[in-house]
């Protein structure tokens, strides 16, 4: 078979946006598509949309996706690379306020919906805006989410750690594995350097420990109205978070990815399965099926990409740590659908 050479990925173009709420920067990738939505991404607390999500859009595959729609890379104000400090006193926005901002952002690019991807702090945001604006929301993944806000014993914590560990060494721990933060592995070093030329991080950072409830529900206001894809790391410090996310969320809507040697961040330590997983979430919403009927016939999708790609069942997970066999979900592996995608 003759190889081709990949085409080179669309050029990136940044620009600052100003916002009731401070100026945003945001990178574009590609071209408006007629009728679809773009692909937005929001990053985790320390992180720039470059370090959060350039191995997973740097993917050889990933690029058939980048052909098909419009990504926004969106910035946390302050946090992009190179941004100076904030004044004292300044009053960084609320995650609520940051899910506010992007009304302006799509506003102003002339946006009509999108499908969203958030890490941590960003999935939250993301999924404050899909409840505020279902309309512009087509879908969301959403990684290492904590729908919750933090109760007493949280907070007790967190301050009694503030004693004992700097902002930095807390932020790695909220991105990273403990296995991961003694081994020390190359995210782990850049993160901490990263972190150390952030001077507006511990803002984000204390808007994120103050954060309300989300509040979601299987159905009403409470509920996201379009199909989401939550993705977790085996022994990520956010594992029950999102278990307990994926108890609260139509089932019918929702599927659960816990994925093998995902780490802390599984965009960053398994590009490549994440990939697979969200052209395939892609496509169950009718978006890019040759892209994955071209795999099929080529015969790379294989049965063992991932841990569990399921969709939940309409009972809720058993216990407070999600034990409960009946609220496990059913597991779906491509090899058991013979290589097609799970129906939407």
């Amino acid at each position: 078979m003759e190889l081709q050479e990949a085409a080179p990925p669309p050029e990136a173009k940044g620009a600052v946006l100003e916002t009731p709420y401070g100026a945003v920067h945001v990178t574009l990738v590609g071209a408006p598509r007629p009728a679809r939505p773009a692909l937005l991404t929001f990053p985790d607390v320390g992180h720039t949309h470059e370090s959060c999500f350039a191995p997973l859009f740097a993917h050889h595959e990933m690029h058939e996706i980048v052909k098909n729609f419009l990504v926004v890379h969106v910035d946390p104000p302050g946090m992009e690379e190179g941004a100076p400090p904030y004044p004292a006193g300044y009053q960084y926005p609320s995650l609520e306020q940051l899910a506010e901002m992007i009304p302006c952002i799509l506003q102003y690019l002339n946006i009509a919906s999108i499908i969203g991807m958030g890490v941590g702090a960003g999935a939250f945001v993301l999924a404050k805006f899909g409840l505020l604006h279902p309309e512009a929301v087509e879908g969301l993944v959403l990684i290492n989410i904590d729908p919750h806000a933090k109760g007493w014993m949280d907070w007790a914590a967190h301050k009694l750690s503030g004693l004992t560990s700097s902002t930095t060494e807390m932020i790695l721990a909220h991105l990273f594995t403990q296995e991961e933060l003694a081994a020390a592995p190359p995210p782990v070093r850049e993160g901490r350097e990263r972190l150390g030329a952030t001077p507006n991080a511990p803002l984000l950072w204390a808007m994120y420990n103050s954060r309300g409830d989300l509040g979601l529900e299987r159905s009403g206001a409470g509920s996201l109205r379009c199909p989401v894809l939550l993705v977790v790391g085996d022994n990520s410090p956010h594992e029950d978070a999102v278990v307990e996310c994926n108890a609260k969320l139509d089932p019918t809507q929702t599927s659960f990815l816990k994925m093998a040697d995902g780490g802390g961040q599984p965009q960053l330590a398994q590009p490549a399965k994440l990939t697979e997983a969200f052209k395939y979430f892609v496509q169950g919403m009718g978006y890019i099926p040759h892209v994955l009927d071209r795999q099929r016939r080529a015969g790379s999708v294989a049965a063992s990409a991932m841990t569990r790609l399921s969709r939940s069942r309409t009972s809720s997970l058993g216990g407070a740590g999600g034990a409960g066999e009946g609220g496990r979900g059913r597991s779906l592996s491509r090899g058991s659908a013979g290589g097609a995608p799970p129906a939407p």
